[in-house]
């Protein structure tokens, strides 16, 4: 019962720095609602702030007030247009993750505390704060080496606060899937649930760590990408300590141009290392940001910051590529069906009717580039289709929905010219041909040919268990003995019916898997 009181309590404080920034009930929005309501939004707007500003515009600022938590609530929101509106998503998307920095004296002290020692026995010099985030701030610092590092420590009592206001955001979710039965679809429970594990990940930085040399690993041998090296023995639950990359932010488009950075293949290279970090690897930045993008002194693009990340399993993946380039290929009918053997559909629907859907939505971008396009009413048009067909949001794909959007925003701001569809089909098409090819066909044959073979040495048992079980049934005497037999005897048929195509398959997935390795 506490629990819940003092989630209510932190509730309320919230709604009532959202009246006085006018983001409880907008007066925009205000006369679609219930006169007690209207009254209510009324009252609440009496002397609040920011009359000249937008809905959204009004949120983020009230969000930026309440705190890291509700900064992550605010970013997270901008990725939905479908339930909040395009122009709201659009002002949220604008959200700055910048806070004022906490004191010098905490940040050393938190590294003395990770460490057991003072940080001039572990630097030879460490910076003021040079940026400071919702969750974390950053320091440049020079080792007893030599070498530049940034060193990101978390705010102090993060973890605590966040976990507090989570849990507030949970029952906030609970009581809204229950009361209105339209946002059961939008899934606001699991969207919390989402949003707070993204943010648990961020919480421990050594997890950022592990995620940065995984990403490593994965991308080196993809030309023209960095990620910066990790320095493990500074680095801890609330301290991560990496390598300074120098280099021109990617936002800085001035800059850019006067490095002479080809923006054009620039914007094709952040594209690519995207689809490839989610479809060949299955794991991606799913903060993708300008801001966390680096043009480094060779011209190579660094990803830094891996406090978001993204997993896919590999039938999403498959899905997910197969999805992409049936719009590339315009080949709908495919793409519907898709859409259906992954669940995303209900059953009970057409899928010629969802194939014609998606017609309407690919055929107008087919051969324009991104200037040319109006994402808005695209966005728009496939929300109206998931509403239209029962689609529920997939919460596995939140951050890859998340992270696409920002990596167009990133290509286009680069080159407004460009073809999306164009940038992506060589990522989509060489794992297509990796996950669907005679390649990947043979894996899952030699795969279930070895499970055939196992079974195989243990049809006798199968065969003597039958027999024990047609004794059995001989033997019986009683109706209830008689019910046992049947359910016996229709067991056993199940079991000989499976060793026997078991035996067969065996064969059969033999001889193909021998021509396979003959002939190819």
């Amino acid at each position: 019962m506490f629990t819940a009181i003092a989630d209510y309590a932190r509730l309320i404080r919230a709604g009532w720095t959202l009246s006085r920034h006018d983001a409880l009930i907008p007066r925009e929005f205000a006369h679609y609602l219930p006169p007690i309501l209207r009254w209510f939004g009324a009252l609440s707007r009496v002397g609040a702030r920011g009359r000249n500003e937008r809905p959204g515009e009004r949120l983020a600022h009230a969000f930026e007030k309440l705190g890291p938590a509700y900064v992550k609530l605010g970013q997270f929101m901008a990725t939905r247009p479908d339930i909040i509106g395009f122009q709201l998503a659009e002002d949220l998307g604008r959200l700055q993750d910048k806070m004022p920095p906490f004191s010098d004296a905490e940040a050393r002290r938190e590294i003395e505390t990770a460490f057991g020692k003072p940080v001039d026995e572990l630097f030879a010099s460490f910076s003021e704060p040079i940026a400071a985030a919702s969750i974390a701030q950053a320091h440049r610092a020079t080792l007893k080496s030599g070498a530049v590092v940034a060193v990101k420590i978390l705010r102090p009592e993060i973890e605590r606060k966040a976990a507090l206001e989570f849990r507030a955001f949970g029952r906030a979710a609970s009581l809204i899937e229950g009361i209105l039965s339209a946002a059961a679809r939008m899934e606001p429970v699991k969207f919390v649930e989402t949003l707070k594990a993204a943010a648990a990940i961020e919480l421990d930085l050594r997890l950022e760590a592990g995620a940065a040399s995984e990403m490593a690993e994965n991308l080196k041998n993809f030309e023209g990408v960095r990620i910066p090296e990790i320095i493990w023995p500074l680095t801890a639950r609330r301290v991560l300590t990496v390598e300074w990359i120098d280099g021109t932010p990617l936002g800085d488009i001035a800059a850019i141009e006067a490095r002479g950075v080809n923006r054009q293949e620039m914007a094709k290279l952040v594209i690519g290392v995207f689809l490839t970090q989610a479809l060949h690897h299955g794991f991606f930045h799913a903060d993708m940001h300008q801001g966390n993008l680096i043009v480094d002194k060779e011209g190579r693009l660094a990803l830094i910051d891996f406090g978001i990340m993204g997993r896919l399993e590999e039938d999403t993946r498959r899905t997910f590529a197969e999805i992409i380039y049936g719009f590339i290929s315009r080949n709908y009918r495919r793409t519907a069906e898709v859409h259906f053997e992954a669940g995303y559909v209900p059953s009970g629907h057409s899928v010629e009717a969802f194939a014609q859907a998606l017609r309407a939505v690919g055929e107008p971008l087919y051969g324009r580039n991104a200037a040319n396009v109006d994402m808005s009413r695209v966005l728009q048009q496939l929300f109206d289709v998931t509403d239209l067909f029962d689609m529920h949001l997939r919460p596995e794909l939140v951050l890859l929905q998340r992270t696409m959007v920002t990596v167009e925003g990133v290509a286009r701001m680069l080159d407004p010219e460009i073809n999306m569809w164009e940038a992506a089909t060589p990522a989509v098409k060489t794992y297509l041909n990796i996950a669907i090819g005679p390649q990947a066909q043979a894996q899952k044959l030699r795969r279930a040919t070895e499970k055939a073979i196992d079974i195989a040495p243990r049809l006798p048992d199968y065969v003597e268990q039958i027999a024990k079980a047609a004794e059995q049934i001989n033997d019986a005497r009683a109706d209830g003995a008689s019910h046992i037999g049947t359910s016996l005897s229709q067991s056993k048929a199940q079991r000989a019916g499976r060793g026997g195509a078991a035996l067969w398959f065996a064969g059969f997935a033999a001889l193909a898997v021998a021509a396979i390795l003959l002939f190819r």
